[in-house]
């Protein structure tokens, strides 16, 4: 079976064709980090102006790749939400236009369940039951996952999603947007040790996260500093990163450790992070909990992962009708 997959969530255009003998036969993607940058965030307006202009041609050259025509599809997927309004409702009102024209299903998927099957599309899977930690610009969230469609969440973030808090930081220190990757880099040139933050919510029990007060206090430990020098900004920018990821660290094996689960998988933006993936490798040495990650390409949203959880719910004979109805709110334990 083969499956058109479009994302429209927030500010990247996906659009991939996914075949469960063939593989990921075209994967196509389009960012409007260059559109929202001079605004340090996302602008939801122009981002649903922009997914209206490259969807269609995105398509057509998917198919192009993928040497596929209308007859070969056999169902669309796309991304109900959670996301922006208005992005959201550009993909869902073109997949369920070619559905209803190529009389093949059209099937939601949740963002973060696309997310969290993305490792799946590498070579090495986990087998359910297993672990997740969904860390992204508007996630940061603990599931236990059953089984396709079956979560229950064990933790989360009480206030600012660990990716919105690099973008934050990212600002305080000057950098451009997306934050993430900006602080990743300067961290580099930071000299380790110099500052200690706090690692949130880890001195008392359960698996929720908290990073607005880490934010706080690396706005105050700016103000502390008369005139910030390049190098007073990237030792600040690393004691920040070896922060979020230890305390990231510090939860992952507390979940590990409480299920008895030995398979994770780590998805999202932010699973992209370099000193996030070293920093869990020593909790792979303590506890021998496997984990599994997207290709690096996959991390951030993208077609492939859309299709690729469409497919595993139109295999379990998930339908919908042509209404369309995006969730920008959709909890995952909604699902199932």
């Amino acid at each position: 079976m083969r499956v058109l997959g479009i994302e429209t969530s927030c500010d990247e255009t996906g659009v991939a064709v996914y075949d469960d003998q063939q593989g990921l036969m075209a994967d196509l993607l389009y960012s409007q980090t260059h559109l929202h940058a001079e605004y340090g965030g996302v602008v939801p307006e122009l981002a649903s102006r922009d997914h209206i202009r490259k969807t269609l041609p995105m398509i057509d050259e998917a198919l192009a790749q993928s040497h596929s025509g209308r007859a070969d599809i056999d169902a669309i997927a796309y991304t109900a939400g959670p996301g922006l309004v208005g992005a959201l409702l550009v993909g869902a009102s073109i997949a369920k236009s070619l559905a209803f024209a190529w009389q093949i299903p059209a099937i939601g998927v949740h963002h973060m369940e696309g997310h969290l099957l993305a490792p799946m599309l590498g070579k090495e899977r986990p087998d359910y039951p297993f672990l997740a930690l969904l860390v992204s610009g508007g996630h940061t969230q603990l599931m236990h996952c059953q089984g396709l469609g079956q979560y229950e969440l064990l933790g989360e973030s009480l206030d600012d999603a660990a990716g919105e808090a690099f973008d934050k930081v990212a600002k305080m220190l000057g950098l451009a947007y997306p934050g993430g990757p900006a602080i990743e880099a300067l961290a580099r040139l930071g000299q380790a040790d110099r500052f200690r933050f706090p690692r949130p919510m880890t001195d008392r029990p359960g698996l929720d996260f908290s990073f607005s007060g880490l934010k706080t206090f690396t706005m105050n430990t700016l103000k502390n500093i008369a005139a910030p020098s390049d190098q007073d900004k990237a030792d600040i920018a690393l004691a920040f990163q070896t922060a979020v990821t230890d305390t990231i660290r510090i939860k992952c094996r507390r979940a590990a450790e409480q299920t008895g689960l030995n398979q994770m998988v780590i998805a999202g933006g932010v699973s992209a992070n370099q000193a996030l993936r070293q920093t869990l490798q020593l909790m792979t040495r303590e506890t021998g909990c496997q984990v599994f990650y997207p290709a690096l390409k996959l991390c951030t949203d993208n077609g492939a992962m859309i299709a690729y959880a469409g497919l595993q719910h139109l295999l379990k004979g998930y339908g919908e009708s042509l209404e369309i109805v995006v969730r920008p709110r959709w909890p995952m334990t909604e699902l199932g």
